[in-house]
Formats: C-alpha cells, structure tokens, sequence
C-alpha cells in the first residue's frame, strides 16, 4: 500500500462513526439459545488444528448449537488471498481473520478458528479485540519432528529444499501461549473426537467423565494453577 493510500484510508477512518442498532448480541444469543464464544485453535503446520476444529464444530453442532469454523488456508484463498506469509502480513491475516470472528461473535456465534498465528502479539490483538471473556485460545502442541513427519501439504519438504521462505517452524519462529485456555496433545495419544466433546462440555460448564479422569489421560497440560483448580482441559 502507498503512502497516499494509507493517508487516504487514515482519513477516512476520522470521518467513521459507529452506528448503533436495536437488536442486540445478548438478544440474538437469546434466539440461539447460547452464548457466543471464539475458540481459536493456534499451533504449527500439521499439528493438527484442522481436525480438531473440525470435531468440536461436529460435537457442538451434534448439541444443537450455532457455530462457524474459519480455517487458515480457506480464508487466504478468499478473503486475504491479497496478503503473503512475511511478519506484517502474518499479523494483518489474524487482524483481519479476528475482526470477522467479532463479527460472528456480535451475532451470537460460536466462532472455531484454526490458525497457525505464530505470535503472541498477534493472538494477544486478537484476544483484545474480541474481548478476554469469550476468547478461549487452544494450543495444539505437536513437536516439529511429528509435523514435519505428517508434512499433509509438503510445506515441510519445500521449505527444507529452500522452495520456501518464512515456514513457521523452519525459517520463522512459533511462540508458544504463555497461558492458554487449554493445550491439547497432538502427537496422536489422545482422541480427537473425545477431546472435542470434552472440549465443548466444559467450555459450556458441564462435566464429563474424561474431565473426570483427566489425572490418568493424556489430554491435556495446563499452563498455570487457576486452569487446574477449574478442571478445564
């Protein structure tokens, strides 16, 4: 973008003004019969973000609830199909990917997203963005070895063979959450469907029995103590 365009969009900017409407988030959540939430399932290539995402809309659809999954690769061939993989443009994909999931949230959404955002700045904007309480970040933690082993895309092996710069993992960095809502196992040890349910059941306050059992399964590590006291996985 030129500078004449950003002044022109800066410009613009000044002469918005939020307009307020009638019905509101908690009426349309009211009609859904559930509140809203954004899920945002964060990790590196491979590790599974996908297939998880996918199971938990699979449970929480199974449950009667309204939800839409955003799926990295689906929203580049679209809506940001314009950008490219540096840090700026990395950082524009996830503001852009967060401003339409406060959207779905404002209409009372359940909102999945499965996005590599390696950094924490970008998920800590996208975290204020669409407000801590109905941000609920999911690390999908999976060693590079197994990712790059699975390698779906052949993103691994191209960008090994210097096909392609600014990989996550090969020739950019991952920042690990310092304190996510949940980390699930994506090495293989766990079941995805059993983790999805668990996933939806208690992000919606309820029990289950693998919450139970959490002491004997590999679901999960939590990151600090105030996730442990409350058994969320």
């Amino acid at each position: 973008m030129s500078d004449a365009e950003k002044s022109l969009r800066a410009t613009d900017a000044r002469n918005v003004y939020r307009q307020e409407f009638t019905v509101t988030r908690s009426q349309r959540e009211g009609l859904n019969g559930h509140p809203g939430k954004v899920y945002w399932l964060t990790g590196l290539s491979g590790a599974g973000k996908s297939t998880l995402a996918n199971a938990l809309e699979i449970e929480l659809h199974l449950q009667g609830k309204k939800t839409y999954l955003l799926d990295g690769d689906n929203i580049r061939g679209g809506l940001n199909k314009d950008l490219s993989f540096t840090e700026a443009d990395r950082i524009e994909n996830i503001r852009r990917v967060a401003e339409v999931a406060k959207l779905m949230l404002d209409a009372g959404l359940i909102v999945i997203t499965a996005f590599i955002s390696p950094f924490r700045l970008e998920r800590r904007m996208a975290r204020d963005l669409i407000g801590a309480p109905d941000f609920l970040e999911i690390y999908v933690n999976t060693p590079l070895s197994i990712c790059e082993r699975r390698d779906p895309k052949g993103l691994y092996r191209r960008a090994r063979n210097g096909e392609i710069e600014n990989l996550t993992g090969i020739g950019s960095p991952y920042e690990e959450p310092d304190n996510p809502y949940a980390i699930f196992d994506g090495s293989g040890k766990v079941m995805v469907n059993a983790a999805a349910k668990e996933l939806a059941n208690v992000s919606f306050g309820a029990t289950s029995s693998i919450v139970a059992a959490r002491e004997q399964t590999p679901f999960a590590t939590d990151t600090s103590q105030a996730n442990r006291d409350r058994k969320i996985s």
